[in-house]
């Protein structure tokens, strides 16, 4: 019986790593649905941007405010995480506080560093729940945010709040214990819980270390489940984000990425020199553009279960401001839904791609696509480097080779490009009449 506390440990550790395992399984099948991709270049320049971008929140501090909240989120999650793994030593070995006769002095330093950035979440979960919920910000409160959106988001502040009280809670009675028995590890003042202390002053020592064995196992369960729960939430960022922003697209905003097959049949109609041999014949398309989500790329898939829903892009997008439908957060959250409902279908053995629906038409109007400027301020406002505008081109690329579906005014000006070089409908040798007009002018 005395070992059973830390075979019922065990045994929660191999649960929520099965759990784990399977589900981060199914993520990487559903991203690698996509299309291959090749984004190993520049290397070190990958490395800095990981660096600045996901591990440093450099453009996150566009927005100042948030930006200080979510970073004091983001070091309290990396720091107080560190704990963990006396939680786990402390359950596997079936010890209490293993680290703190070896540390001495400087454990009872590190827990009140953690209990600091334990209320330092606390607050800044607080005033998220208020942003999200009381104050009218508009990304917020988009058509595309209702109901399991918001519910995902608030669920997750919830569950920080109450596992930052459950430490302090675990602390507090740790030290009234200490007090009533002089054979349970002596760790000093914890300045935090202190204030907590008051509450269970009154009670036993049976029931203080009934609260305090409860808090410690409602805390690592709390992570093992939330580790879980992740995996399935717009939170899952919190894991791709370095992947995600090195692998991002490292050329200058606003070059477009052609078909290497069109280009080369361009290329060869113009007499210029092509890629790969000349002999050989061009390869087959399966498909121009992008209609369902196994036609874009791992990597936009990839982008998809990176984005965070904060909304940014969909905020500074022009088209959007204009009342239009488009939301880059939407063609990615969309693309993630197909993605989701692809790789569910797959593995109980159902139709999957072949379910008769498609992400452009089911899960993304042409309506949306065609709204899109092409500006790319979604992609410069994305504070993980996700490019919702590649998915956007390339859905469009599908409409116009593969449905002729384009609006009449840009077939008239694929039409004039194709005929006169230019988007409007005069010959090449034209183009220039206004200028010697003008020179004519002047003389």
């Amino acid at each position: 019986m005395d070992f059973l506390p830390q075979v019922l440990f065990v045994l929660v550790l191999a649960i929520a790593g099965y759990f784990l395992y399977q589900r981060v399984s199914r993520i990487r099948k559903n991203i690698f649905l996509g299309q291959k991709a090749a984004r190993n270049d520049q290397p070190e320049k990958r490395w800095k941007t990981m660096l600045l971008v996901a591990f440093g929140q450099k453009k996150m501090f566009k927005r100042v405010i948030p930006a200080f909240l979510h970073l004091l989120i983001y070091v309290g999650f990396l720091v107080i995480n560190l704990e963990v793994l006396e939680f786990v030593i402390d359950g596997v070995a079936g010890t209490h506080r293993i680290f703190a006769p070896f540390l001495g002095n400087f454990y009872t330093v590190l827990i009140n560093v953690f209990e600091f950035l334990a209320v330092a979440v606390l607050f800044s979960c607080v005033a998220f729940l208020i942003r999200r919920n009381v104050l009218p910000i508009k990304r917020f409160h988009a058509p595309e945010m209702k109901k399991w959106p918001t519910l995902d988001a608030n669920l997750i502040l919830v569950i920080e709040i109450i596992l930052m009280f459950a430490i302090l809670t675990m602390n507090a009675t740790d030290m009234l214990i200490q007090g009533k028995d002089e054979h349970y590890v002596q760790t000093g003042t914890f300045f935090f819980s202190g204030f907590l202390m008051p509450i269970f002053e009154g009670m036993s020592l049976g029931t203080l270390v009934f609260v305090e064995r409860f808090a410690w196992w409602f805390h690592i369960i709390g992570i093992l489940g939330f580790a879980v729960y992740v995996t399935y939430s717009k939170h899952l960022h919190i894991a791709l984000a370095f992947p995600n922003t090195w692998y991002s697209n490292l050329f200058a905003k606003g070059k477009m990425e052609n078909m290497p097959v069109v280009t080369n049949e361009v290329k060869m109609m113009l007499g210029m020199p092509t890629e790969g041999d000349a002999n050989e014949a061009p390869a087959e398309v399966a498909r121009f553009g992008a209609k369902d989500v196994n036609d874009l790329s791992w990597i936009n898939l990839m982008n998809a279960y990176a984005c965070t829903e904060c909304g940014r892009c969909t905020s500074e997008c022009p088209a959007n401001m204009t009342g239009k439908k488009l939301s880059p957060r939407k063609i990615m959250m969309d693309t993630r839904d197909r993605a989701e409902e692809v790789g569910r279908s797959l593995a109980k053995g159902g139709k999957g791609l072949e379910d008769g629906k498609s992400l452009l038409g089911d899960y993304i109007t042409k309506e949306e696509i065609n709204a899109c400027t092409s500006c790319n301020a979604c992609v410069e406002a994305c504070p993980v480097n996700i490019d919702p505008l590649s998915i956007i081109l390339q859905m469009r690329r599908y409409v116009a080779m593969e449905e002729s579906g384009s609006p009449a005014s840009w077939n008239n000006m694929f039409q004039n490009v194709e005929t006169s070089f230019a988007p409007w409908k005069f010959a090449p040798t034209d183009r220039f009449k206004w200028a010697n007009e003008l020179k004519n002018e002047e003389n």
